[in-house]
């Protein structure tokens, strides 16, 4: 495959109008009902805007309000969704791009100087501007900002589903990584849930359960959401891939594999290619916990085809280019290691690109598939790829992504672990195992991925066993399936271990 670096290049009325509950694509985006001051003549394509931008279809909603305006140009409250949909996907990961930054910047001036009828429209375009505003503030600032902002509009509200969705969908992806107690998921979640059987068809709704749920603990409580809202929105690639993350958590790998099959197909005929691509690493994975070894492999060998395909067009949805970027490095690298074929994984081919945690992925798999492979000259050369992962979490600290260096030095200290393990120093190898396990314990995975490459608690429990221990290796698998469901390597250790 070549290189893929260049995935990251990114009239008013003076009355409030009619409240329009459309089905918007022949009902193929769900039941939105978003009441403006906009003209009768703009609210159709706000309506439909606000459905696309709950499914996270950020480029046709942009289009779509940009539309509204058009019809309408005192429809300031357009220029809201333009801002927020240029923000992206609020669970995405690392810094927004500055050229995003600079447009919903841009968004907001001009969403205030359209002006909006009510007070109610105002406070959207202020809430919203808290994203871009300061400029000089830390975009942690900035979301919490923006979330105490949605929670003053939705307590001043009440009646306003759309305000309240928004502001549970704010909460739920500025909860603290480190908040194992998930009170602001559990909040966000009960506030949805409530709105939601309600309003059966809104597609945010659905959506955002499945979102604030997106944990191990929690998962369990989006099923119902995951179950409808392919079927609410199936005209969006997203409404089709969201509910395989409250699949996967659990372990329900045939419906993983149905829905993101779906979404791939959809992506791919929209030539939304990044979508397609996130879809595929999360059906990768899930046909791999089946032991499904040809449809896995026929999913890796996909990629070649789609490499060409993609433009600064392919990212206007869900996906921003670093999940590209990332399904690109993770699905091969899922399918060497899940067999276990280490051999494979130490040479597997190194595609740069310009997402630093994408590229980490094949580090990890060569330095990990080198230090287990039992072949002296690919151990020997183990530690090159373990010190690349060290200049990795560098950079990303450096670039103040603390989250994604934090996930680079587990990768590190992991396959550093079993690379003692390959050097005749077992007690290192474990001290160096059980600090990975330690450290993946006190993070969550992110929503960009369905899982570890190789979970710290698994591998763990597999050098455990090599070094003859299988009670205590029996414990460590446990807890691999006891955080990742049905996982098929977990499984296999701890029938191995019995």
């Amino acid at each position: 495959m070549k290189t893929i670096a260049f995935l990251l290049a990114g009239v008013a009325c003076s009355t409030l109008a009619v409240a329009q509950e459309t089905h918007v694509h022949d009902g193929r985006l769900g039941t939105v009902n978003f009441a403006t001051s906009c003209s009768t003549a703009a609210q159709p394509h706000f309506t439909q805007a606000a459905a696309l931008l709950h499914s996270f279809e950020f480029a046709a909603a942009r289009d779509a309000f940009n539309k509204a305006l058009e019809q309408d140009s005192a429809c300031g409250i357009a220029m809201w969704g333009v801002a927020l949909s240029n923000w992206g996907n609020p669970f995405a990961p690392g810094i927004k791009p500055a050229a995003a930054i600079q447009a919903g910047g841009a968004a907001v001036q001009r969403g205030r100087g359209a002006g909006a009828e009510s007070e109610r429209e105002r406070a959207y375009i202020e809430a919203v501007a808290k994203l871009y505003e300061p400029a000089g503030a830390t975009q942690r600032v900035r979301i919490t900002a923006y979330r105490d902002a949605m929670a003053a509009l939705a307590a001043k509200h009440p009646g306003d589903a759309e305000a309240q969705s928004f502001y549970a969908l704010a909460l739920a992806a500025a909860a603290p990584v480190e908040d194992k107690t998930y009170a602001d998921q559990l909040k966000a979640g009960a506030i949805l849930e409530k709105l939601f059987a309600q309003h059966p068809e809104h597609p945010g709704l659905a959506h955002y359960i499945i979102h604030a749920y997106d944990v191990p603990a929690l998962a369990d409580r989006a099923v119902v959401a995951a179950r409808r809202y392919g079927k609410i929105a199936p005209a969006a690639p997203h409404a089709l891939h969201m509910p395989s993350h409250t699949f996967t958590r659990l372990g329900y790998w045939k419906e993983s594999i149905e829905t993101n099959l779906l979404s791939a197909d959809v992506a791919h005929k929209g030539g939304n290619f990044g979508e397609e691509l996130h879809a595929y690493d999360y059906l990768e994975y899930a046909y791999l916990q089946l032991g499904q070894l040809d449809a896995a492999k026929g999913v890796r060998d996909k990629l070649p085809a789609i490499i060409p395909l993609i433009n600064s067009s392919s990212f206007g949805g869900a996906a921003p280019p670093a999940a590209g970027a990332y399904a690109l490095a993770a699905i091969p690298a899922r399918y060497a290691l899940e067999r276990g074929a280490w051999a494979e994984a130490a040479v597997l081919e190194l595609h740069p690109s310009t997402t630093p945690f994408a590229d980490a992925v094949t580090w990890f798999a060569r330095g990990l598939g080198a230090a287990r492979s039992k072949d002296a000259a690919l151990v020997a050369g183990a530690q090159k790829n373990i010190d690349q992962l060290q200049s990795i979490a560098d950079r990303l600290a450096a670039a103040n992504e603390p989250y994604w260096a934090e996930q680079v030095q587990i990768q590190r200290v992991g396959a550093s672990a079993w690379l003692a393990l390959a050097q005749g120093l077992p007690d290192r190898a474990l001290a160096l195992m059980r600090e990975a396990a330690e450290r993946e314990d006190r993070t969550e995975k992110s929503a960009i991925s369905p899982g570890p490459l190789a979970p710290a608690h698994e591998m763990l429990g597999e050098m455990l066993l090599e070094l003859k221990r299988p009670r205590e290796a029996a414990a460590e698998f446990q807890k691999t399936i006891a955080k990742e469901p049905n996982r098929l390597r977990a499984k296999k250790g701890a029938a191995a271990a019995k």
